[in-house]
């Protein structure tokens, strides 16, 4: 006589089994879901601000920064180099305490030197002006320790004489916090020295 016992039984797999698929189904979804959360948050945490082609900082758009590492230091070298050297009797010291906020201790040492030596007294007594024309900037990369070369180009107006020098500068770059609108570029130039400064010929 056949008895319905060996049939529930089989029901009774075939629910265990069904149980256990949506179990691990479930299990795997979850899995799956939270590595993806991770490595969105992962990718948003090392992006926070949009470079734009010349440079400028634009908050709140996500690009991350290693592939904008080269502009960013550039706009930040060229910014610095601005700040330094485009000075005259009417701008300088603020000029000067922007390109402090962009440079540790050895730009302050190079400003100390220059004002003892009697730099920017000159530059108020016979009322001079000193214009940037060009800045040509490199960076290298040597493993995530950052350097750079910037060849600087400059006037001296006397008035009557206008010099040009070319100012060759190196020194190092780090990454710091981000300070609007002192530091928008979160960069520091480091061990920032003066190389070579020569009076170029005019060609006119």
């Amino acid at each position: 006589m056949k008895t319905p016992y060996k049939s529930i039984y089989a029901v009774l797999k075939l629910n265990r089994f069904i149980v256990l698929a949506v179990i691990g189904c479930s299990l795997f979804s979850s899995a799956f879901s939270l590595w993806m959360a991770f490595s969105t948050n992962k990718k948003a945490l090392n992006s926070a601000f949009a470079i734009n082609t010349d440079g400028s900082i634009i908050p709140l758009k996500l690009v991350t920064q290693k592939e904008n590492f080269t502009v960013e230091a550039l706009a930040h070298l060229q910014l610095f180099h601005t700040y330094f050297y485009n000075i005259d009797a009417s701008n300088y010291e603020q000029n000067l305490e922007k390109a402090l906020w962009l440079a540790n201790s050895s730009v302050d040492n190079l400003y100390r030197q220059k004002k003892a030596d009697g730099v920017y007294n000159r530059l108020l007594q016979y009322s001079l002006v000193q214009k940037v024309l060009n800045i040509d900037s490199s960076v290298r990369d040597d493993g995530g320790n950052y350097s750079f070369t910037t060849t600087l180009v400059f006037e001296i107006n006397r008035g009557t004489i206008v010099d040009t020098y070319e100012l060759v500068s190196t020194g190092n770059l780090i990454v710091v916090d981000r300070n609007f609108p002192n530091n928008p570029h979160g960069l520091l130039i480091t061990d920032f020295f003066e190389n070579t400064l020569k009076i170029m010929n005019d060609e006119n």
